[in-house]
């Protein structure tokens, strides 16, 4: 009697799975874009077969919080020297005046390599509204078309300057919905008054409503702790009905608010649904600064929300640009600062953290959720990680050793010295993430 052997696209030998018993390996079979099947063993064989050798695998990370427009400009037209968000958003107001499409894809290429040998296969990037060009949106909304086949971006309207501190900012914020944003965003203790920051979270939600989008706000980016637009914006999240819809990036001053106030305010939030994006690296390194000594931490209390029942994913924000001077793109730095700076060190947070950069960010990109995971039917968006276990992945850091997107592999960092692999363009292509334009400090 014959043994029918299946053949598949990819197959995943010897891999541990996130969730699933670390005393036993798995095989991964995979068919076009979709896991085939999963078991301890699979007799059949694949076009292309990876021996993860007791890796652990896990779905492909997410960065629910950049700014593709401004990756990789650092140093023009000068270096931040305060290291301030202040002096950034100077510098990039300078840059901005000369900013062109072809600029901004120019860069968004060469980064996004670096993103994919990373693991991390979606991106919410904030495009500025208030260049008054909308070139910022114009490039952003053509990367996503562009770069479809190494990353998933969503495209967020973001009024760098404040909604209501010009009177066309609100019909910029409009147009660039219509240009193809995915995401509506605010920036409400940006704006000049505290009435003028509810009002421009109002023009938000309206725009949201009228063209179905979600929205995606810098809410609360300061160590000032009377700094409560979060409530607002829970308020017309509740009005409009946008639960679970609503994301609100750093929330750095929830930070320094007193307890009495977190007490009121955390089922207020967790009845919205709004999801709060922590950015670790940024908000570590550009909040407190108004402090001598000590110094607060300056990032959203990650481990009190989600005891809270809300839901916390992260962001990489910056990498090479007027706001953060380092970084490659690797979404388990910023995690590895979070559980730091939060002390989500217990040995059960330490299993639960990688939730932050898969499974919770998942939830609040929400398009394709379902198909999100590492189980039988789902899209094949995976890495295998260089540890073991979660612990060895927190302890030992680095590149995942291959990432594969829809099913096909698309890095592979297993080669000599552990260089960098991308496939693009329909060929392997060596990733370079050294800086080439560095100065010497003046």
């Amino acid at each position: 009697m014959s043994v029918v052997v299946e053949k598949y696209d990819l197959v995943i030998r010897n891999t541990r799975i996130r969730g699933r018993p670390y005393d036993k390996t798995f095989d991964i079979a995979i068919v076009n874009d979709r896991i085939e099947d999963i078991k301890e063993h699979i007799n059949g064989h694949g076009e292309v077969e990876i021996d993860a050798k007791g890796r652990l695998v896990s779905p492909a990370f997410f960065n629910m919080h950049h700014h593709l427009d401004s990756v990789l400009t650092i140093g023009d037209p000068k270096y931040n020297e305060s290291g301030t968000l202040w002096e950034g958003i100077a510098i990039w107001a300078e840059y901005k005046k000369k900013i062109t499409e072809e600029d901004i894809l120019r860069r968004v290429e060469e980064y996004i390599k670096w993103h994919v040998a990373y693991g991390t296969l979606f991106i919410r990037t904030h495009a500025d509204t208030t260049e008054k060009t909308l070139t910022t949106v114009k490039a952003l909304v053509k990367a996503r078309e562009l770069f479809k086949d190494l990353v998933d971006i969503q495209v967020t309207a973001f009024p760098q300057d404040g909604i209501m501190t010009e009177p066309e900012n609100a019909e910029y914020l409009r147009k660039a919905v219509e240009l193809g944003a995915d995401n509506v965003g605010m920036i409400p203790h940006n704006e000049y008054t505290r009435e003028d920051a509810v009002k421009s979270i109002e023009v938000a939600f309206k725009i949201a409503k009228e063209y179905d989008r979600d929205i995606d706000g810098h809410v609360d980016e300061t160590d000032d702790p009377i700094s409560r637009n979060l409530e607002v914006v829970a308020k017309y999240t509740l009005k409009y009905g946008w639960q679970g819809r609503v994301t609100a990036g750093h929330v750095t001053a929830s930070h320094s608010w007193d307890p009495a106030y977190r007490y009121r305010i955390m089922p207020l939030i967790r009845k919205a649904g709004i999801t709060i994006i922590a950015n670790p690296l940024i908000n570590i390194y550009l909040q407190g600064r108004f402090d001598f000594y000590p110094k607060r931490r300056g990032m959203a209390p990650i481990k009190l929300y989600l005891e809270n029942g809300i839901n916390v994913a992260l962001g990489h924000d910056c990498v090479l640009d007027p706001w953060y001077p380092l970084g490659v793109g690797d979404m388990l730095q910023a995690l590895f600062m979070a559980i730091h700076v939060d002390q989500m060190m217990g040995w059960s947070d330490l299993f639960k953290a990688l939730d932050l950069i898969t499974y919770n960010a998942a939830k609040a990109w929400r398009k394709g959720y379902e198909d999100y995971g590492v189980e039988k039917g789902k899209k094949a968006n995976l890495v295998i990680l260089n540890g073991l276990t979660d612990v060895d992945v927190l302890r030992i850091l680095g590149p995942p050793l291959y990432v594969i997107r829809n099913g096909k592999l698309i890095a592979d960092n297993t080669g000599p010295e552990r260089q960098l692999k991308v496939f693009y363009k329909g060929k392997w292509e060596v990733v370079d993430t050294y800086f080439h334009r560095a100065t010497q400090p003046r």
